[in-house]
């Protein structure tokens, strides 16, 4: 019996996972993955400079979904032993019995703490905002007065919840929405929070208010710490890959070759093409030459509006393609470096190797800078280095930032704006000078960023038009123009798979992935 082809367009978490997943439950599909990259991963790859490695924004793994855990585990076992920085602090963890020794097997996933900052007024603040002696000190007394009752004028006079501004001031209140959500929401997004679809708020900050603050605050005081009934914003643990996020996707993209599937690097797609209002065609290129790939099924995790911009055959109506091809969306750039010191003082009560304050990322709310997040990798792993002896006497950070694809930031020269990242970090205080730099490097992801506003407020007509192409599937962050986490990447992916195994399933249940409150707030048994 001849095989079905399935070409998936994507080699990020969502493409590789429905490929994974496809040829694990079946030997009835020929799985062909098409990636422009030459990494697998997506946005959540891992880029390797002078020996380091260092990831593409940040990539915590944490989910409250049993299937996708297992493929994590079943590519990247957990720790059974301690990790070199756990070594070195002497730290107490329970590891996993039987699981790989960091030491000696890259295939490992490290248990580690998540400690995020907010950094505003060029104080540090906990993410999510606790209610103690430090954010009352940075905050002073009035503005905590102020703060308050800004609260509670909110929960008396809710606003319509027609922006992610009104969304947030109705949670937090005006005071605290404008210290710690207004200036860093308008550097991811390029416009002000009052101009977003309050959509984007129930994707990210899912069910995290004051009340929630209070509550967690309630649990710590009597000692019930709970990741698995705790709000995704919450969560003050998670797993991660040795050698980077991006190396769990290498390890899926090595056993997705194992089981007879193809992962091609390199591999452009120009044009999908339909016959008989199915998808039949492929064609793509790779190293100068034009390919034509005939398919039965396609999976697309590539941005709708070059979905749209590249198929042929398929008639489209005029209205839905102007909504498809102007859908808007933010660019991520970063830069990497390597420094023989940081000018952050670790006053936590967190012991570090080299004194290296304890973060794993921080949130910059500064509005006089363009920077949006600071990544600290020593807190990630210490194997991410070139030498993992180094943790002990430098500093791997990543400064991040958003962008449109038109602006001057983006269209700098490498080492333009790796010169403006530094300049910006001096004057937030975090590198004393450039002297201290040693090695850098400057990454740009296209599309990063699937936005809220513009024409999104009629994606359900684009999903309409896209569920009737009966094996057309779109799935991932940018398939669904939805700011999906990995592990929602992901589910659609398995979805999806799901789907073409047993093609009575709804095939709407995709599109449903990450939009019901109660898959945020509590894992499924």
């Amino acid at each position: 019996m001849k095989k079905k082809r399935v070409v998936i367009i994507g080699a990020g978490p969502a493409g590789l996972t429905a490929g994974y997943y496809l040829l694990k439950h079946s030997d009835q599909y020929e799985v062909v993955i098409l990636e422009q990259d030459n990494l697998v991963g997506g946005i959540s790859k891992t880029v390797e400079f002078s020996g380091y490695r260092i990831d593409t924004g940040i990539h915590r793994f944490f989910t409250k979904n049993d299937e996708v855990e297992q493929i994590w585990e079943e590519c990247l076992p957990l720790q059974g032993s301690p990790a070199y920085d756990d070594i070195l602090l002497d730290r107490k963890k329970t590891f996993a019995q039987g699981g790989p020794d960091p030491e000696k097997d890259d295939k490992t996933m490290l248990i580690k703490d998540r400690i995020t900052k907010i950094y505003y007024g060029r104080k540090f603040y906990d993410y999510p905002v606790h209610l103690n002696m430090t954010t009352i000190c940075n905050m002073g007394f009035f503005t905590l007065i102020k703060a308050t009752f800004s609260y509670f004028k909110a929960c008396i006079f809710p606003l319509p919840n027609t922006s992610l501004e009104n969304f947030y001031i109705n949670r937090f209140g005006r005071v605290l929405y404008g210290m710690f959500f207004e200036s860093y929401t308008e550097k991811v997004w390029g416009v002000h929070p009052s101009e977003i679809s309050a959509d984007w708020g129930s994707q990210r900050v899912k069910g995290l208010s004051i009340r929630t603050v209070l509550k967690d605050v309630f649990k710590r005081f009597l000692h019930l710490k709970s990741n698995q009934n705790s709000e995704t914003s919450l969560i003050e643990s998670f797993i991660y890959p040795k050698l980077g996020a991006g190396y769990v996707y290498e390890e899926m993209a090595h056993r997705i070759c194992q089981m007879g599937g193809k992962v091609i690097l390199g591999a452009k797609v120009s044009t999908i093409c339909g016959e008989s209002k199915k998808i039949s065609r492929i064609v793509y290129q790779k190293d100068g030459k034009e390919i034509s790939l005939k398919t039965d099924v396609c999976i697309s995790s590539m941005p709708i509006c070059y979905l749209f911009s590249q198929m042929k055959g398929i008639e489209i109506p005029h209205r839905i393609y102007q909504i498809a091809t102007k859908l808007p969306y933010r660019e991520f750039m970063s830069v990497g470096l390597v420094l023989d010191q940081i000018h952050l003082e670790n006053h936590e009560k967190i012991k570090t190797i080299h004194d290296v304050v304890p973060y794993s990322w921080i949130y910059v709310q500064e509005p006089d800078v363009k920077m949006g997040r600071i990544q600290i990798f020593n807190n990630w792993s210490p194997y991410l280095f070139k030498d993992k002896t180094e943790i002990q006497d430098k500093v791997m950070i990543s400064l991040e930032y958003f962008c449109s694809c038109h602006d001057q930031y983006w269209k700098m020269s490498d080492q333009e704006f790796i010169d403006f990242a530094i300049d910006e970090a001096i004057r937030l205080k975090i590198i004393d000078g450039r002297e201290h730099v040693l090695e850098s490097v400057r990454i740009k992801v296209d599309k990063a960023y699937p936005a809220y506003f513009g024409t999104y407020d009629k994606m359900d007509k684009v999903v309409d038009f896209l569920n009737h192409i009966p094996n057309l599937y779109c799935i991932g962050r940018n398939g669904q123009h939805r700011y999906n986490n990995m592990d929602h990447s992901m589910l659609t992916g398995i979805e999806t798979a799901k789907h073409i195994l047993d093609p009575s399933l709804d095939k709407k249940m995709i599109w449903e992935v990450n939009t019901e409150k109660d898959y945020h707030e509590e894992k499924k048994s």
